[in-house]
């Protein structure tokens, strides 16, 4: 293993890879929420469409999901240490570029920029969190910390943007990132341990170029098939990429004498289940953000701080939870905390599917809070187990899987939940504006309004005496697609419950030693035979 040397203990440098994971994590899950909230503001000071503006919270999303894999590679390859500070310059430079965009474009380029430096962050951070702390019983403490702070960030980003509007521009909601990015390079440079894959790890261009392809291409074609049809030829198109990108990779990967993610990972069931977790929990919790923000913002009639209080119920719950569900990671099997944080999960959405306009903060913050929690006992298993399902020394290449599915789910949930959401509300709308007493010339426009440019455009119509019997219909029809991705969001959940119960058992017949064998770093071959 190669090393740099440093004059710090151990301990020293234990605290020290956990405090730059930590604020690594945040930086590269800060503009999440902290962009998607002030999505309203910056269309109307940039005079960007409605198409324009959802390719802005995209230019983030795709570089991010589509360059993981290989970020995890380069870590390997080339030390974590240097991508890990590459990440950071990254996202310091994207957040300058989206401070000073005077255009739409510009802004684009920024949000992509940052997105290329997230995907160096995320693997590399949980790769030297587990060179820094190969049992993978204590890593559990610390792999609950680093999601404590993705939790924080998420949590944090909607209240910094809230605050910044009521006083500034949009633009200045980039300013934290800079000196947070640029102070903990530094740092890194003096406190970091470098670490590095053995066994002549190698890059493999086809495999990260099928894989860039295939997960650009699935994000794409579901971002615009969402916002438009999903017959339309351009989406059909990125679609068919997608598949042939995927089949692609899978022969260069099985070919490859270095591949970028070793298929025979997953071999392991608990590296493929906490992996398909992953996915679908993130694609549900992401997108239940971004509704949410709508349900409060539409229906509630709520400004973003507001919102972001009450945003702040379910990821302050996880965060409360998400530290000792690390601490009990020892004593209680992962199996038993991924299904049960689900089962809670599915359960607090089903609840959620009562709302309606008029439902109290009050009523509503226990089933948020009942979401915070099921998340929290998810999220920091979840990571672990697929990191401690593989050696050591491909702990990286797990890392990088993890999240790159992971961030699939968070890319495609808006996106799917959305036009679930679209469909549903869409299609219920003309008949709540009649029950509202809107008919004729007047409800047939509104509908043609709606359909045009969603529901929030019939809420900036100049309506006259009828505002309140139109509004009154724009939030019945939201709520008719909201309760419908609830539902979805739930079965999905339930799902990744099921696979979570039957993959992560141990198969019988599998020795204790066996399974210890695969998870502390015997040679490559073995641990083929022991998933």
């Amino acid at each position: 293993m190669n090393v740099t040397p440093s004059a710090s203990g151990p301990a020293d440098r234990r605290a020290a890879t956990l405090a730059m994971a930590c604020l690594g994590v945040f930086v590269a899950y800060l503009p999440v929420t902290t962009v998607s909230v002030s999505l309203p503001a910056i269309q109307a000071a940039l005079g960007a469409s409605t198409a324009q503006l959802s390719w802005v919270q995209d230019a983030f999303v795709l570089p991010m999901a589509a360059f993981i894999l290989t970020a995890g590679v380069f870590g390997e390859v080339h030390g974590r240490k240097k991508v890990f500070q590459a990440g950071l310059l990254s996202c310091a430079v994207g957040a300058a570029v989206a401070l000073t965009a005077p255009s739409i474009q510009l802004l684009w380029a920024g949000q992509a920029l940052a997105g290329l430096g997230a995907a160096a962050l995320l693997p590399t951070t949980l790769a030297l969190i587990s060179h820094a702390v190969p049992d993978h019983r204590e890593r559990g403490k610390f792999i609950g910390l680093w999601a404590t702070s993705l939790l924080l960030a998420l949590a944090v980003g909607p209240l910094i943007a809230g605050a910044i509007l009521e006083h500034a521009a949009w633009r200045w909601i980039y300013l934290l990132v800079i000196p947070v990015s640029l102070l903990a390079m530094v740092v890194a440079a003096r406190l970091l341990t470098d670490s590095r894959a053995p066994h002549g790890r190698r890059l493999d261009w086809p495999g990260q170029i099928t894989a860039a392809s295939a997960i650009t291409a699935l994000v794409y074609g579901v971002i615009e098939g969402g916002a438009g049809s999903f017959t339309d030829v351009r989406v059909l198109v990125a679609l068919l990429i997608a598949v042939a990108g995927a089949v692609a990779f899978v022969l260069a990967e099985r070919r490859s004498d270095s591949p970028m993610l070793d298929l025979t990972l997953f071999r392991s069931p608990a590296f493929t289940a906490t992996t398909l977790v992953a996915m679908i929990t993130f694609l549900a919790l992401i997108g239940f953000f971004f509704l949410l923000s709508l349900y409060f913002g539409l229906v509630q009639q709520l400004d973003t701080l507001q919102a972001g209080w009450r945003l702040l119920v379910v990821t302050g719950a996880a965060i409360v939870v998400g530290a000792p569900v690390g601490r009990l990671m020892h004593r209680v099997s992962a199996r038993i905390l991924i299904t049960a944080g689900l089962l809670v999960v599915s359960g607090a959405l089903l609840s959620l599917t009562t709302v309606d306009a008029d439902t109290s903060f009050a009523s509503i913050a226990w089933r948020l809070a009942l979401l915070g929690l099921g998340m929290g006992g998810v999220l920091t298993p979840m990571t672990a187990t697929a990191v401690a399902a593989v050696p050591p020394h491909l702990a990286g290449m797990a890392a990088a899987g993890n999240n790159a599915f992971r961030q699939v789910g968070a890319a495609l949930g808006p996106a799917v939940l959305g036009a679930l959401l679209t469909a549903r509300a869409l299609d219920t709308f003309p008949a709540h504006l009649a029950d509202a007493g809107i008919t004729g010339a007047a409800g047939q426009s509104m509908a043609e309004t709606a359909r045009a440019g969603g529901l929030g455009a019939v809420a900036q119509m100049n309506l006259g005496a009828g505002t309140g019997q139109a509004l009154g219909a724009v939030g019945d029809a939201f709520l008719d697609g909201l309760r419908l991705c609830l539902i979805v969001a739930a079965a999905l959940t339930l799902f990744a419950a099921l696979v979570s119960a039957i993959l992560l058992r141990r198969p019988r017949g599998t020795s204790t030693s066996t399974v210890t064998a695969f998870s502390s770093g015997e040679p490559a071959a073995a641990q083929a035979h022991a998933g």
